[in-house]
């Protein structure tokens, strides 16, 4: 699977989970675990979370969460970059 297929489709899967989440939420039901939420965006799935925070305005003012989000981001940048610096000549 190429790179941008590996994001489109973790970035779906982490928007989804956060659509999941906001019903949940708003529902007073059973949440995802922000673990899980921050394992998906670091994993790869960061854009689409991005986008999902900033249309369904979710898991936006919390501090830490926010924080954790950029780290996890920018965890999965450097770990890309790594991982392209090794395979190119």
């Amino acid at each position: 699977m190429t790179v941008a297929l590996l994001y489109t489709a973790l970035s779906l899967l982490a928007f989804i989970l956060y659509a999941i989440d906001k019903t949940a939420a708003r529902e007073s039901r059973h949440r995802i675990a922000e673990r899980t939420l921050h394992a998906v965006g670091l994993a790869g799935g960061w854009p689409g979370a991005l986008l999902a925070r900033r249309l369904l305005r979710h898991k936006t003012r919390k501090q830490p969460f926010r924080t954790v989000f950029w780290l996890t981001a920018a965890g999965n940048l450097a770990l890309l970059g790594l991982i392209y610096l090794r395979i190119t000549p």
